[in-house]
């Protein structure tokens, strides 16, 4: 695992070998991080990456530029591990915390302008994340959800979802969150 562009290019990620983690494949990550090159300004975004395991993609957002992301993953040792790799990157921007996603999820508190999620492909209700991300409170208004799954699940009748990528057996489903309550909407006629 490396990281593929920014501040950090080529800085390889060594996770410990009994890590319960199944990492994005640096191939699905660099067409991923294309296709966010033309959708966000790194240097003004900020990042939740749910189910963290390594850091990985939490690596490549503040290599390039992104000023705070907080990874989240239930693992004592993925927290652990992501913290002692930022630290030695000297990468401050990045945070882990060891948390239950779904509890977060229900406390709503953090916000940011994107939010990753990586969940365990075996997860039981994954159908239902993108919904319950949506309606949390944590992604910011016209901010965007990126969801990585297998080929099982498809999102394209979720009012949210805007567009799909695949990457061999990676997929990443991208949805866009909604406006401001009382924003006013200007019809284009």
């Amino acid at each position: 695992m490396r990281i593929i562009s920014g501040d950090h290019r080529g800085r390889k990620i060594n996770p410990p070998a009994n890590l319960p983690v199944r990492p994005t494949t640096d191939y699905a990550k660099e067409g991923l991080f294309n296709v966010l090159n033309n959708l966000i300004d790194f240097t003004e975004t900020t990042v939740l990456d749910l189910f963290s395991g390594t850091g990985n993609i939490a690596f490549e957002f503040a290599s390039r530029g992104v000023p705070s992301v907080l990874a989240i993953d239930i693992e004592r040792r993925c927290v652990d591990f992501i913290n002692e790799t930022a630290e030695k990157f000297g990468m401050k921007e990045v945070r882990a915390i060891r948390m239950n996603v779904l509890v977060l999820l229900k406390i709503g508190k953090e916000r940011a302008d994107l939010v990753f999620a990586d969940p365990p492909f075996g997860m039981d209700g994954i159908d239902k994340l993108p919904d319950l991300i949506l309606s949390s409170g944590i992604l910011k208004p016209h901010g965007l959800l990126i969801l990585e799954h297998s080929e099982k699940y498809r999102f394209t009748d979720n009012p949210s979802f805007d567009q799909l990528r695949e990457y061999g057996k990676v997929h990443f489903s991208i949805f866009r969150g909604t406006r401001d309550e009382g924003e006013v909407q200007y019809s284009s006629s």
